[in-house]
Formats: structure tokens, sequence, C-alpha cells
């Protein structure tokens, strides 16, 4: 199968005919199907390699398609819907009894979001359906940001790709807050931040990032599994840039060639075999922007281990250090 660049009319066509599609987001591109369709989320599956406990986020383009995707609407999320939507922001909500287990993992709960890319919300609303869409890469790897990563993974595995999206503007896969808990819950922190959300609703309690573990199916894309991983194992390291040095020579007097991911304003302090920047500390959006695009292209430059310093825990980069967690399996490496 070919993968074909096509128009809005056509990617609809496309998704009311039962296949998938990828299209751009304001936060990474997605690979969306009929969300009330068995048959046709399946075929995410089926193309990602995505385990099958791992739930799906429905894409709408319009208020009324709640209703076909969620039982019922607290006021917390109707304030949110109101201050965030269209969005990066994805809330967990009781699921209409009808959602596909495919969408849902077998939950009673499903995570819902209307999208602020002007593309992606012309495809909603002419397609008129709700569209489950993980990202639109192999499970694992890096999320796609350009439409160029798309189809390095996924060429001749989907129909079509939505053409002309550009790059994403933010990088990072939506915040995920489950409001079917007392506060809210961030399972997945991402560009709507944790004060910008009690800004709105009061308290909002943080699900600490935690590695892979047991065999219950998590409520949030993100929460299981590696993700957003390069090819070659990756550490974080944090502490002097002495100590950042001294763990790349190490490396390398193993033989080892080596990566690093640095801030821009880093870029000329280390010696490494392959050195890239993802923005800057003093813009964390520019990191979150460049950050997929910065790991995927690690892969092209045959090294053998890859070392990411620290950047600021602080708003936005609390989703850009949950995403180098997940991406590292967890590897930090602290001085002292």
């Amino acid at each position: 199968m070919q993968t074909k660049r096509v128009g809005i009319e056509e990617a609809a066509a496309l998704l009311k005919n039962g296949e998938v599609v990828a299209f751009p987001t304001e936060t990474v591109y997605g690979l969306g199907a009929d969300a009330t369709s068995a048959v046709a989320v399946s075929k995410i599956f089926a193309a990602k390699g995505r385990p099958s406990d791992n739930p799906l986020i429905v894409h709408i383009g319009a208020l009324e398609q709640l209703r076909v995707v969620v039982s019922e609407i607290p006021d917390v999320a109707r304030a949110l819907m109101d201050a965030f939507w269209p969005g990066p922001l994805t809330l967990i909500l009781p699921k209409q009894e009808n959602m596909p287990r495919e969408v849902t993992a077998g939950l009673s709960t499903v995570g819902v979001r209307m999208p602020s890319h002007p593309l992606a919300l012309a495809l909603l609303r002419e397609a008129g359906l709700p569209i489950a869409a993980p990202s639109a890469n192999v499970s694992g790897r890096p999320s796609p940001t350009a439409e160029q990563h798309v189809l390095d993974d996924l060429e001749g595995k989907i129909a079509g790709i939505l053409a002309e999206g550009g790059v994403a503007e933010i990088g990072l896969e939506s915040t995920v807050l489950d409001c079917t808990t007392k506060p809210p819950t961030i399972l997945r922190p991402g560009a709507v931040t944790k004060a910008e959300l009690e800004g709105i609703i009061g308290a909002v309690d943080t699900l600490e990032v935690q590695e892979d573990s047991g065999s219950l199916a998590p409520k949030s894309p993100g929460m299981k599994y590696k993700h957003y991983a390069p090819s070659a194992p990756m550490t974080i390291v944090r502490g002097s840039e002495i100590f950042f040095q001294q763990v790349i020579w190490e490396a390398q007097s193993q033989g080892k060639r080596v990566g690093i991911l640095v801030a821009e304003e880093n870029r000329d302090r280390y010696e490494a075999d392959v050195v890239l920047t993802c923005g800057t500390k003093r813009d964390l959006s520019t990191i979150a922007r460049r950050l997929y695009d910065a790991l995927r292209e690690l892969d092209e430059h045959a090294i053998d281990v890859i070392y990411c310093e620290g950047f600021p825990e602080t708003g936005l980069g609390e989703a850009i250090w949950n995403r180098l967690l997940k991406a590292s399996e967890h590897r930090v490496l602290e001085e002292g």
C-alpha cells in the first residue's frame, strides 16, 4: 500500500471508509481512524505496533461530538473546555457505553480533546466523526513533529497523510487531565501547565512519573511502556559541565561513539562525537519544539550512547522532563 499525500476532502473520505490517515496537530502529528469503528481503530494498532492496553485519545472538531464519546461532563471539565479548547489539553471523562474497547483499552473512561491546528479542525469537521488518534509513529519512537517523520516510520503502512501540515508548533503531546478524580489529576504534563489549570479550577494533583510496572491498563497514553526513544540508549546527566564532560570521555575511553543533546547556549562547551542542540533554556518552548526532531536526528549518526543535559523543570519544563525520562527509560546520572 502506498501512502498518499491528500487534501482535506480526500482525507475525510478515507476516514469515513475506515482507513487510517495521519494529520498535523499543534502538538505532534496524529494517526487517525473513526473512533466509533473497532475495525478502523484496529488498523492504528497494526500500523504502529502499539500495545492494545494503551488507550487512545479521541479528537473532536465540534462540542456536539462529545455526546458520542462521553457519558458525563463534570463542571470542572466544562470550565476547562471553555478556557483551553481548541488546544493541547486532553480530558479523561466517563465514556459512552458503545465506545469501542480498542479505543479505551477496556476502561470506563476515555480521553478526548479538540486540537487547535486549523488543518486538524478542518479535517475533523469535514469527516463529521470523532477520530481516535495517537501519535503517527512506530510505537516507542520519538513522536513525529513533521510530515517526513511520519513517512519515515509509516510509509506504506497507512492510507494517507494530510499534506501541507508543516512543523508542529508545540512539539510535545497534549496535557492529559483526569477529571474523574477529586481533585483532577495530571496524568501527562504538556503545554497547558499545572498553574494554568489551577487558575481555572483550583487544586490539581500530579501523578508522579514512574517506571513501567504492573499489568493494569493506563488511563492515558505515555504512562506505560518505553516512549519517545531514539535507537541508542540515552541517559540524562545532571551536574556540572566538568562532570558532563567526564561522563562523555569515560564512554569514549570504552570505544563508544557518543552523541549529546544540549541547549543552544552550551553547544561549544563539550567535546563529543556528535553534538546536537534543541533550543535555548531561556525559552523552553524552543526545546519542546525541537526535542523529538533532535532525538530522531541522533539516530542518523550511528552512535552507541546518548547523553542529554538536564533542563529547567518548571512550567513547560515539567513536560520536557517527563518525555526525557520516558525516552531514557529513567536512566539519570547525577553528580555526587
